[in-house]
């Protein structure tokens, strides 16, 4: 049975993006490249208007952005995006862009910019919308909580999210948790068998929630829940689970 949450439970509060820097999100210095970097940021600021006031907005501007230090390959890049001023019809959000040493734990500001999103005028946008939510901290339960949205390249042919591109989420939601536990590199093991509870469609927002169950020597057990969350209604639901075991990286090999 599809497990469904309360949707006011997570309507407020900053949203978190984290991905890894591969060469192919580099310049030819090779650092992050400004245009990945500001394409992480919209997304996050989409994401939070969209779950704060449960509307469909579009990107009207973004304020000057200064990048300060660069992202390196292999760096996580962790975009956070919170919700600081609520209009009529417009939705101000503040977006940071942090660069983390995966091993070193070295962290970065790379930028931060505000963006104003309007949403769309419509029998679904509700309004007013909710007041500015009280600050809060990602991860405040002890859990990696990390967001993505599905977009129309990464569904099937039915509209839902393929299954290779939701084992790519969770396997690398196990990864930055188990990097971030043991501060080494780490290869992915083995996985558990991960049933697929619900379908999750194109335009929803996906939350990956992955926490340490256990460590030894050179390996780290991770477990990873899988949600899919309607922008508009709030609906959640849990679509998979699984267990991932991380081990060192023989630098060797």
């Amino acid at each position: 049975m599809t497990q469904i949450s309360d949707p006011e439970t997570f309507a407020s509060g900053p949203v978190q993006l984290i991905d890894t820097v591969f060469p192919g999100d580099t310049n030819h210095h090779g650092t992050l490249f400004g245009g990945v970097a500001l394409a992480h940021m919209d997304k996050i600021a989409f994401l939070a208007a969209a779950r704060h006031a449960r509307a469909q907005f579009v990107t009207a501007c973004s304020d000057r952005i200064d990048f300060e230090a660069p992202g390196h390959v292999g760096d996580l890049i962790e975009a956070t995006g919170r919700v600081v001023r609520v209009g009529n019809r417009s939705i101000d959000v503040e977006v940071e862009l942090v660069a983390e040493a995966p091993v070193t734990g070295e962290r970065r500001l790379c930028t931060r910019g505000k963006f104003t999103l309007v949403a769309e005028k419509g029998s679904e946008t509700r309004l007013p919308f909710p007041p500015v939510p009280e600050a809060g901290v990602p991860g405040a339960d002890g859990k990696l909580h990390m967001v993505d949205m599905v977009f129309p390249m990464q569904t099937n042919h039915y509209g839902s999210l393929f299954g290779g591109d939701a084992l790519k989420m969770m396997g690398r939601a196990a990864f930055i948790a188990s990097t971030r536990h043991a501060r080494r590199p780490m290869i992915m093991g083995t996985s558990d068998r991960i049933d697929f509870k619900s379908p999750i469609r194109e335009g929803e927002m996906i939350e990956l929630i992955s926490h340490v169950l256990m460590a030894g020597g050179d390996s780290v057990l991770v477990g990873v829940e899988l949600w899919a969350e309607n922008l508009l209604t709030g609906e959640r639901r849990h679509s998979a689970t699984a267990k991932f075991t991380m081990v060192t990286m023989d630098p060797s090999r």
